[in-house]
């Protein structure tokens, strides 16, 4: 239990922690936020302990009763955190003891801070990432319902920044969117308590590995990767210069100088939080390689990074599917913005459909390019008797190249954007969809 000093480590040392180190060393500022998962731990561990013996059947019960009780009072917001408190495993023992006396104490029997300290974040983090995973799922719902709706619209697909080949806007919906306990305390029942799917197989790696902490942020900052590339798109597609979408006043803002400006907030906050979550997920792995064998103070800075990074991806992944939903698009300054000229490659493909090899074709189209370069022509305004000049291979079907549909429908393998390969797409998704809600 704790000492005279209130720390639960304190029988070893006399007099006080400076008041500087006392601040550096706290964590309940931030890891508060544990407070059900502490629960329902010790509640688990007093069960393993009066199997083991160590406590008896009334107890467990005076315990138990009282745990809910702390449980009560951090809900209702009506817990009151102690200057000594220095995490909140501290804070709810003191708390306990306040509530039943010294039969508090047992509940550490045979149990570290650093055992609770990694359980209550692994159980604290299972929860988060069902709730993340539901708001990841609503974004890519979100979008396939969009692409759906909007498979026949055909916009630029842009490679280098620049017009390349014509493609679905459905399509590119689609592309945007894991020393041990001496006491006999049952471990296996701990695991059943807690419903996790195994136990830890080795006791030094328990209570210091953070692979799971690092797996969470990997996710988050390759999750936000495509989230802000997303967002550059979209932010792009926006501007008076493209004019393919408009975001909804509810996710823009204004300008303080300029009336007309209607400022794409939204989507430059999300590509500026993945330089924070990235960072949090270099700042953890940094920490981490230097640390010996077992605990090591060092991590505590585990859940600061996992917090903030969780309340990032949540406010994130709501906006995004925010943005999505309200979503304008301007059909018809897509469809001004094709032209012939990223028609090129398949005024290629058609010569290499009459038996030229792609190479010759593809210098063939070049040259076809640039004859209507030289003449001030768009590329399809190219007379066949001109192009007969390139190559004689050239007849009167080649004005079915300069079909836009033709052209996005000719890619129908699997993952192209021809609108069979979209509608598979949507169904792949779809699927998937459905599986997660099974």
């Amino acid at each position: 239990m704790a000492s005279e000093s209130g720390k639960l480590w304190g029988g070893r040392f006399v007099g006080a922690v400076d008041p500087v180190m006392e601040k550096f060393n706290s964590s309940i500022a931030y890891d508060r936020a544990l407070w059900e998962v502490d629960v329902q731990g010790s509640k688990a561990y007093s069960r393993g302990l009066q199997k083991a013996g160590l406590l008896t059947k009334e107890e467990m019960d005076q315990i138990l009763h009282a745990l809910d009780k702390v449980a009560e009072e951090w809900a209702q917001g009506t817990f009151k955190v102690n200057p000594s408190d220095e995490d909140i495993h501290t804070a709810n023992e003191r708390r306990l003891k306040e509530l039943i006396g010294e039969t508090a104490g047992k509940l550490h029997t045979g149990r570290s801070r650093n055992d609770q300290v990694v359980t209550d974040l692994r159980l604290w983090m299972r929860q988060d990432c069902s709730r993340l995973s539901a708001l990841l799922w609503e974004l890519i719902r979100t979008m396939v319902d969009r692409a759906e709706a909007e498979h026949d619209v055909l916009f630029p697909g842009y490679t280098h920044l620049q017009r390349a080949q014509p493609i679905r806007w459905s399509h590119w919906i689609l592309s945007g969117a894991i020393a041990g306990n001496p006491l006999g305390v049952d471990r296996e029942l701990l695991q059943a308590e807690l419903n996790f799917g195994a136990i830890t197989l080795n006791s030094m790696d328990a209570t210091s590995e953070r692979d799971f902490v690092a797996e969470f942020l990997f996710w988050a900052s390759l999750c936000m990767t495509h989230l802000s590339r997303m967002a550059e798109d979209l932010i792009l597609y926006g501007t008076k210069e493209f004019s393919f979408v408009q975001l909804s006043d509810a996710y823009s803002t204004g300008s303080s100088l300029m009336p007309q400006k209607k400022n794409p907030d939204s989507l430059e906050l999300i590509r500026s939080k993945a330089g924070r979550v990235f960072g949090r997920c270099a700042g953890l792995l940094m920490t981490l390689k230097g640390l010996p064998s077992t605990y090591n103070k060092d991590l505590q800075e585990d859940k600061e990074a996992v917090f903030e990074v969780s309340d990032t991806m949540s406010a994130v992944l709501q906006v995004a599917t925010g943005v999505i939903s309200t979503l304008q698009i301007h059909r018809e300054n897509m469809a001004r913005a094709l032209s012939p000229d990223m028609l090129a490659t398949d005024l290629a493909y058609y010569l290499v459909r009459k038996g030229m090899p792609f190479r010759q074709a593809h210098e063939a189209s070049g040259r076809a390019v640039f004859l209507a370069e030289t003449k001030g022509v768009a590329l399809n305004q190219l007379s066949l008797k001109e192009l007969q000049t390139i190559s004689p291979l050239f007849s009167g079907d080649v004005s079915r190249v300069w079909d836009y549909g033709h052209s996005v429908e000719q890619y129908t393998t699997l993952g192209g954007t021809a609108r069979s390969s979209v509608d598979w797409q949507i169904g792949q998704v779809r699927a998937l969809l459905r599986a997660q809600r099974a």
